[in-house]
């Protein structure tokens, strides 16, 4: 897939189409990573200074992977407080999206896809109370992955990972968000 097909570039398009001036996005993640990972990527990287708004998608590998829930919870809720200070320390601008379940992709065909699911939603029951904790908004991208089990168009061509499709369903639900908190 295409960097420009990702959900943070199509965001900034469907934001830009309605008018408003965004930059283009400062992606710090890479696909793969854990939140460890993440963290000493943000340790490396050399930030502009505070950002209007800032999302955080982490945690699918670190499940993959067979990390504990309660070793996601403290790196999340560490990652998701340097979310709020990279957004000027306003929560209201921040923007957690659950993560997604890899079980139901072609790559999980041979593996246990409910005991994938029960660990998804584990991890999502995690970061949406961190979220809920830190007064950040909070975007469940979980079941519209589920349908790929369905719909083979949400997957792209890896097998794995959501497609271009997929990521137009959370950008659409993200760009509203976004609007919704610019005041006018």
């Amino acid at each position: 897939m295409l960097p420009a097909e990702n959900f943070p570039n199509q965001t900034i398009r469907l934001l830009r189409r309605d008018g408003y001036a965004f930059a283009d996005p400062e992606i710090i993640a890479k696909t793969g990573w854990t939140t460890d990972e993440l963290q000493e990527a943000i340790d490396k990287h050399f930030f502009k200074g505070s950002y209007d708004f800032v999302t955080l998608l982490i945690g699918v590998n670190n499940q993959y992977r067979g990390r504990t829930v309660e070793n996601y919870k403290s790196e999340f809720e560490s990652l998701l407080k340097q979310a709020i200070e990279f957004a000027n320390g306003n929560a209201e601008h921040v923007i957690v999206l659950s993560i997604p379940d890899w079980g139901v992709t072609p790559f999980a065909k041979d593996l246990d896809t409910k005991q994938i699911a029960i660990g998804i939603d584990n991890y999502n029951a995690a970061n949406k109370a961190i979220a809920d904790n830190d007064k950040v908004s909070y975007i469940d991208i979980t079941p519209a992955t589920r349908q790929a089990a369905i719909d083979r168009s949400l997957i792209a061509g890896d097998g794995l990972h959501p497609s271009a499709k997929e990521y137009t369903k959370w950008s659409e639900r993200l760009a509203a968000l976004i609007k919704s908190a610019i005041k006018p």
